[in-house]
């Protein structure tokens, strides 16, 4: 079958795609996502509130159920889904998404917890507010433009006329395609208060301004902790972050929060808590409440476990650690009157917006006065007829086209005419002569008055300073969110917040590991896996990491308080670290961040290191011991800072060397200096080798193992192997020369 693209345009792919995608984009940020300057409402948003406005649901009227309005909203103005209008309903229904709310909501609609727990909308009714007047008492007075709703069969307003800058005041966030908005809340007093100062001052700077706006101001309250030349920032360019902190106070040795960040949920910040005090990172707090009621929307309570709690460091902590301190992002991207947009600061925003105003109240003032000349000219031609009232009957009794004889016999316009012809009898008397002589005199007034302020920029300008002003006084209310300087809260170091409790780290052969309470424990009596055995122990404090050494020299931390309980054989370290491959542990390493510990390698090297230098959090490792070449990592032990103390090392070979701990090197990381003088020659073949290192401190014993055997050298036994640092050191007694391992024995 042959196709006939008659008719049918043709474009290329390219060009076709590019264009769909543009417009798509352009009706996203124009009539989606981005709220308009002058009444600071995205669409969805006004054709609510005219909706409602049409309903007959003003603030003084009995509210109807949501489904009503939503379904008059989605059948008459905006296509859309009925649960993504009615949450945007929901929206601005509630008082702690925004700072002035315009629908007035009977029934569940949300909590601040739960923003979307609101009912369904058969079930909640709904009506606007007396602030929403604001939005729409203008709206009949020739203020509005207006365009046919979807389907032509209707109109609707393409903005609202408001009174009040709406946008500040009650913020708006979304989401364009390539751009997006945050716009937080602002105070109604404050604002108008710079508006007023910019009408009467149209010079005024920004500095100026914010002696106004001290910044914004959130439904929820709390405070705002940013430095004063943040906030300027952000209302110079248009762009940044806040840091919004809970307000807290203490009550009974309590810490009781009654004032939570904007858009923070009381429930996540308690756990968030609770997570800290499972994983033992909390021990000072002993109890947490939530005692929220209708009476304290937020009233959320941290008990200490004693009065010695620092509350302020607790509190500074929780603030670093959970939504208790928030950032919020602020982008003033708005779409201004000339329909495109663009990031404004608060000078430009408020200036436009006023253009914006003084053009509203001039087409008000305008109609009026088009409605009062229109008055006056057929109260003109009422009191000719009135003049005139026997000869009008006669003409309308006689005439058969009653209105041009009209026209032609007191020279009227086809309006008077017609308006004299619609008269009814009861208005033929004497008295109605004189009310029109008054409506006269009082509207020739309105008139005069109207003319005035329109013939004046500065008559103009004082009528809507005025109108500002009663707005203000009639829905502005005080601040709610305390504008403090504070410092950035600092979280506490994780040891300062764990119980410090003796433990055992205890590591097999396979490199399985646990943690036994206290020091008593004696790790070869523990159970260990089939094929798996004891290979090294080390006694530290449950605040303190675990540090473990690992045949390529490279050392991984671990949390002690995090490791697996000995009740159990424990669990592999390949599942929490991430060795090179083939790597084997060759042992463990615990204690406070100043202790020095001896790292040695088989070729007779090593040297001493601190803990705090040894550290890593990284998965990987931290590559500390360079080992020579067929070179073996040895069991780490603690090189205590005694002066007397003895670096004691032995060979395979039988040889034993003790030198003073202060010839010992202290280095961060590499291969150290010479020991134990081992032949390499003799290494290279494997014929001899560092076995063990030990230090001894001053007046303790050495335990020398040779296989199930033991030797132990008291102090003055050891000064027969006495020697300087690299040397090859004595022999040991025969049959003790086949040495196994190294250890202090307790005095």
């Amino acid at each position: 079958m042959k196709l006939d693209f008659e008719g049918v345009e043709r474009l290329p792919l390219r060009e076709f795609t590019e264009k769909a995608y543009l417009d798509y984009s352009m009706y996203v940020i124009l009539d989606r996502a981005l709220p308009h300057i002058s009444d600071g409402l995205k669409p969805v948003q006004r054709r609510i509130v005219y909706a409602m406005s049409e309903l007959g649901l003003s603030s003084g009227q009995k509210p109807k159920k949501s489904a009503r309005t939503v379904g008059d909203v989605i059948g008459k103005f905006h296509p859309h889904g009925d649960s993504a209008c009615y949450e945007a309903m929901v929206l601005m229904a509630q008082s702690f998404s925004y700072r002035y709310p315009i629908v007035d909501g009977q029934g569940n609609w949300g909590a601040p917890d739960d923003p979307k727990s609101f009912a369904a909308m058969r079930y909640t009714e709904a009506r606007l507010t007396a602030y929403a007047a604001t939005l729409l008492a203008e709206l009949g007075q020739g203020t509005a433009d207006w365009q046919p709703n979807f389907d032509g069969t209707l109109s609707e307003p393409v903005r609202l006329p408001a009174r009040l800058p709406n946008l500040l005041l009650n913020g708006a966030s979304g989401i364009a395609v390539g751009m997006s908005t945050d716009i937080p809340p602002h105070n109604l007093r404050e604002v108008t208060a710079a508006c007023i100062h910019l009408l009467e001052n149209p010079a005024a700077g920004l500095d100026e301004l914010l002696e106004h706006v001290q910044g914004p101001d959130f439904p929820g309250g709390a405070e705002l902790v940013s430095p004063p030349a943040d906030i300027r920032s952000i209302y110079a360019t248009g762009n940044g972050t806040l840091r919004l902190r809970a307000r807290w106070e203490r009550e009974d040795g309590e810490i009781v929060v009654h004032a939570l960040p904007w858009q923070v949920s009381g429930s996540k910040v308690l756990e968030q808590i609770a997570a800290q005090m499972r994983a033992k990172k909390l021990p000072m707090v002993e109890d947490l409440r939530d005692e929220s009621d209708h009476e304290n929307p937020i009233r959320l309570v941290i008990a200490p476990r004693s009065n010695r709690v620092d509350c302020e460091a607790l509190m500074a902590h929780l603030f670093a650690t959970t939504e208790l301190e928030r950032t919020v992002r602020v982008n003033m991207n708005i779409i201004g009157l000339d329909g495109r947009p663009r990031v404004m600061d608060l000078r430009g925003l408020l200036v436009e917006w006023l253009e914006f105003r003084l053009h509203t109240v001039t087409r008000r003032l305008s109609h009026r006065l088009e409605k009062v000349e229109a008055r006056l000219h057929v109260l003109d031609g009422l009191l000719i007829a009135y003049l005139n009232l026997d000869e009008v009957i006669r003409i309308i009794r006689n005439e058969d086209e009653p209105k041009p004889a009209l026209i032609a016999a007191f020279g009227l316009s086809e309006t008077q005419a017609e308006a004299i012809l619609e008269l009814k009898l009861r208005h033929l008397a004497k008295l109605e002569e004189m009310k029109i002589r008054g409506e006269q005199d009082s509207l020739a007034v309105e008139r005069e008055g109207l003319q005035k302020i329109l013939g004046s920029k500065a008559r103009l300008k004082r009528l809507v300073r005025e109108e500002l002003a009663a707005d203000a006084e009639r829905h502005g209310d005080d601040r709610r969110t305390l504008i403090v300087e504070r410092a950035a809260a600092q979280a506490l170091d994780e040891s300062a917040l764990l119980p410090s409790e003796p433990v055992t780290v205890v590591l097999s052969e396979r490199g399985w590991v646990r943690a036994a309470k206290g020091h008593e424990v004696d790790p070869l009596a523990l159970n260990y896996r089939s094929g798996d055995a004891f290979l090294a122990a080390a006694q530290g404090r449950s605040n303190q990491l675990a540090m473990f050494l690992d045949s390529t020299g490279r050392v991984y931390s671990l949390p002690a308080h995090g490791l697996p309980s000995a009740r159990g054989q424990g669990e592999p370290l390949s599942g929490r670290l991430n060795p090179p491959d083939g790597a084997t542990f060759a042992g463990v390493l615990i204690g406070a961040p100043e202790d020095r510990w001896l790292l040695t390698a088989s070729d007779g090297y090593g040297f001493a290191a601190r803990l705090a230098d040894l550290a890593s959090r990284n998965r990987s490792g931290k590559h500390v011991l360079k080992a020579g070449n067929r070179a073996r990592v040895l069991r780490p032990v603690p090189a205590p800072a005694d002066p007397d103390a003895l670096v004691a090392v032995a060979s395979d070979a039988g040889r034993l060397l003790c030198f003073p701990i202060g010839d010992l090197p202290e280095l961060a990381r590499g291969r150290g200096n010479k020991l134990l003088g081992i032949d390499a020659k003799k290494f290279a073949a494997g014929e001899e080798s560092m076995v063990a290192a030990v230090v001894v401190p001053a007046g303790a014993a050495l335990r020398v193992s040779c296989g199930q055997r033991t030797m132990t050298l008291k102090a003055r036994d050891l000064e027969a192997y006495l020697g300087e640092r690299s040397r090859r050191g004595a022999l040991l007694p025969r049959g003790w020369r086949k040495v196994d391992d190294l250890a202090v024995e307790e005095r």
